[in-house]
C-alpha cells in the first residue's frame, strides 16, 4: 500500500509579511480590511487550518509587502490575537503583536440605523472599548456602541 503524505505544503515565500492566528471565520474580513483583493503581489490565504490554540484558524501570507503599524492595528477588530511575522531572505526577522487602535476611522458602520453616517456622506469615527475581551465600537455621532465589528459596505 502506497505511503501518503498528509504535510500540507504552501510555499515559503521569500520577503513580505505572514499574518498568523486568524479566527477561521474572520480570515476574509483581514483580506478586506487590507484591501488584499486588490493587491498585485502574490498573496496565500489558508482558512480553517487546525490550531492547538483556536480550534480552527487562518493563516496569510502577502509576499513582498510590509505593513505599517497602524494598517495592521485595523485587523485587531476581528483578529486580536493574530500574529504578524515579517520575513526577510525565508527567515522571519521580525514577530509583532496587533494592537488595538484608539480610533478607528472610516472602516466599520455604525449599528443604529438613526445614525448621521448611516444618512450623509459622513465618515465613520469610534472610539475601540474592550470589555471582557470583546472589541466594541464606540460611535463619535450617535454615541452607540456598536458590539461587534460591521465592514463599510463599498
Amino acid at each position: 500500500m502506497a505511503e501518503h503524505n498528509t504535510q500540507l505544503k504552501v510555499s515559503a515565500i521569500r520577503n513580505g509579511t505572514v499574518l498568523d492566528h486568524i479566527p477561521a471565520q474572520n480570515v476574509f474580513q483581514v483580506v478586506d480590511i487590507l484591501d488584499l483583493n486588490h493587491a498585485e503581489n502574490p498573496v496565500t490565504i489558508g482558512s480553517n487550518l487546525e490550531s492547538k490554540s483556536l480550534g480552527r484558524k487562518g493563516i496569510i501570507k502577502i509576499a513582498d509587502r510590509f505593513f505599517a503599524d497602524a494598517e495592521l492595528g485595523r485587523i485587531a477588530l476581528v483578529a486580536p490575537d493574530a500574529t504578524v511575522n515579517v520575513i526577510r531572505d525565508y527567515e522571519v526577522v521580525e514577530k509583532k503583536k496587533i494592537n488595538l487602535p484608539e480610533v478607528v476611522v472610516g472602516l466599520a458602520r455604525c449599528s443604529n440605523p438613526m445614525c448621521v453616517t448611516n444618512h450623509q456622506a459622513v465618515t465613520t469615527r469610534f472610539k475601540t472599548i474592550v470589555e471582557s475581551k470583546k472589541v466594541k465600537l464606540l460611535c463619535h455621532y450617535c454615541e452607540k456602541t456598536t458590539e461587534e465589528f460591521i465592514p463599510l459596505r463599498h
